[in-house]
């Protein structure tokens, strides 16, 4: 499928796109707001500025995409394939982020407020000046990940995600909320 296809059909009011192939599709700017592209191939898509917010990606295949800018609130992002794809400055507040593989994505400046990256990997990506206020980081690696900069107020996490090579530079344990057994 063809991006000018896939906007024609939501236009449309078609919004079942599960398992879509879009491999480096340009969809920058869309509007695709509710649209299910669970199991979806879109890895090097150019989804900058896309409006994504309360879409299914479960199990989307988003390996080096451009999501620059782009709106997912409260998507639900599980099990996401996102290594290697720049969400620079993207909206992630609220998104369900369990499971997802993040590993030497782009975060930077990203609004993650809410979201749920439960047991994450989120190995060698880059988060710095990222909002994880209240972010749900339980179970996630977080090991080699940038954090200079990131506002983990009321974050939930553990040692076990502590653990390493996690922090680069001066993270203040003060804001954080420590989860388990006490």
């Amino acid at each position: 499928m063809d991006s000018k296809k896939l906007q024609s059909q939501y236009a449309a009011g078609e919004r079942n796109f599960n398992g879509a192939i879009l491999h480096k599709a340009n969809l920058s700017h869309a509007d695709l707001r509710g649209a299910n592209f669970a199991e979806a191939d879109l890895s090097g898509a150019d989804l900058s500025s896309a409006d994504l917010r309360e879409c299914n990606l479960t199990r989307a295949n988003l390996t080096n995409a451009d999501l620059r800018g782009a709106n997912l609130h409260n998507a639900n992002l599980s099990e996401v394939n996102f290594i290697g794809s720049d969400l620079t400055r993207a909206n992630l507040a609220g998104t369900n982020l369990c499971r997802a593989d993040l590993r030497s994505a782009n975060l930077g400046l990203a609004n993650l407020f809410g979201a749920n990256l439960s047991e994450a990997e989120v190995s060698g990506a880059d988060l710095s000046g990222a909002n994880l206020r209240q972010t749900n980081l339980i179970c996630s690696n977080l090991n080699e990940a940038e954090l200079s900069g990131a506002d983990l107020t009321e974050a939930t996490i553990t040692e076990q995600e502590m653990s390493g090579n996690v922090l680069h530079v001066g993270l203040s344990h003060t804001w954080v909320t420590w989860a388990g057994s006490y």
